[in-house]
């Protein structure tokens, strides 16, 4: 075993651990939340010693950096599922749909729209997860909760996609714990099953509070590459 695949195997096995410690406290149900592992510009070495790690959920922010990567990597690992984590225009989602198994950054009626058509055309359905602007960052991506039910009628009911879950990134410097509140609060009320929230400096906290899909890069792989 190298020494990346050393390093990268001790650090998943450590997260895993405080996941499961933070739910057994909090009395979560034991099934641990699904581990995403954010390889945005990761070297290919540290996303090979992952997958030798037995990773197989991976994230990535954009469409072209992925569809760089990942087409050769899929066919030599068959059981990989890819998220897009990043936010996505219209005119990469024929892209993403051929590529990811999992889109998790719906914000808009215009984009869900050129989504339904690619699925539509491509007879390909990655799951779908609608991405929530829980602090009202005019910055950032997301749909600000007051317009979410009009969003999953439409998605859900209008579009008929997949539907799964809803997706959040907390502003930097918040507690997050009142955005990963909310956010189950909100996934309740829709039937949504599946909460993609937490990151490196907060996992065991969203582990904790019912997130199903876990984002975690550096902590995984150390320092990103630039």
């Amino acid at each position: 075993m190298s020494n990346i695949t050393k390093t990268i195997t001790d650090n998943i096995a450590f997260i895993k651990d405080e996941i499961r410690q933070a739910c057994n406290y909090a009395g979560v149900d034991e099934a641990q939340p699904n581990l995403i592992a954010v390889s945005k510009r990761q070297e290919p070495d540290r996303i090979i010693a992952a997958l030798d790690a037995g990773l197989r959920i991976f994230g990535e922010n954009l469409v072209q950096e992925a569809s760089d990567r990942w087409p050769e990597l899929k066919r030599r690992y068959n059981d990989i599922k890819l998220h897009l984590i990043g936010g996505l225009q219209s005119n990469k989602t024929a892209n993403a749909v051929a590529l990811f198994d999992v889109i998790e950054t719906i914000d808009r009626e215009k984009i869900a729209r050129s989504i339904a058509r690619e699925c539509e055309k491509q007879d390909r359905h990655p799951e779908i997860f609608i991405q929530v602007n829980t602090g009202e960052e005019p910055q950032k991506g997301g749909v600000l909760p007051a317009d979410l039910d009009s969003l999953v009628k439409y998605v859900r009911d209008e579009l008929s996609l997949p539907l799964v879950g809803l997706m959040c990134i907390p502003p930097e410097g918040d507690d997050p714990a009142m955005h990963f509140a909310l956010m189950k609060k909100l996934a309740k009320r829709h039937k949504l099953e599946r909460l993609s929230m937490g990151m490196s400096s907060d996992f065991a906290l969203a582990a904790s509070m019912g997130a199903t899909d876990i984002r975690v890069g550096t902590a995984i792989f150390g320092e990103r590459s630039y």
